[in-house]
């Protein structure tokens, strides 16, 4: 029983924990409500900044960030 039921379920709120900690700024993300849009700023644990049209900035509370789905670019290091 634990393998068909209690083990996916764990996996999968593993893996939605691991997609919430790593959005980072230009990931196209989907809200729970339905929402599509580009992260803009990713400093806040609790809280991203989603642009869903063009001069439109929401804040959006990371766990109601359902999926992502196109991973940005990783930041320049300086140098």
């Amino acid at each position: 029983m634990y393998f068909f039921v209690l083990r996916p379920q764990q996996k999968k709120a593993k893996d939605q924990a691991d997609l919430i900690k790593n959005i980072r700024r230009g990931d196209t993300v989907v809200t729970a409500g339905g929402l599509i849009g580009r992260v803009t700023k990713a400093t806040d644990e609790s809280e991203v900044e989603v642009e869903i049209a063009a001069n439109v900035r929401v804040r959006v509370a990371r766990p109601m960030v359902t999926e992502v789905r196109a991973k940005g670019e990783p930041v320049k290091a300086a140098g």
